[in-house]
């Protein structure tokens, strides 16, 4: 089974709690403060749960006027920004330093 949920709406609730109950709001004291970790790691799980690309949840996010409600979001990320909020993100998890060895 892939989910518990079909609801992307609910899965976005879902992973802003834990984001919320995992991380800081910001990256860095210094950081543009656009968009909180919160909301990129909701927005980066998004993508997984859609199946799609870092252009395609930005056009899914464009569309949903309830996802962006719901991620408090005022205006777009850019799909450059997903991408480096997951390449940092994954820099910081202790189980990242073993994704490039799996062999499936």
């Amino acid at each position: 089974m892939r989910t518990l949920t079909k609801s992307p709406l609910v899965f976005v609730q879902t992973a802003l709690a834990v984001a919320r109950a995992r991380l800081p709001e910001y990256s860095h004291i210094f950081s543009p403060q656009k968009f909180t970790q919160h909301q990129l790691v909701a927005v980066l799980a998004l993508k997984e749960f859609l199946r799609t690309d870092y252009r395609g949840v930005v056009q899914f996010l464009a569309e949903w006027s309830d996802l962006r409600q719901e991620l408090g979001l005022t205006s777009l990320p850019h799909y450059s920004t997903l991408c480096y909020a997951h390449r940092r993100l994954l820099k910081k998890s202790p189980s990242s330093c073993c994704l490039g060895q799996l062999s499936i």
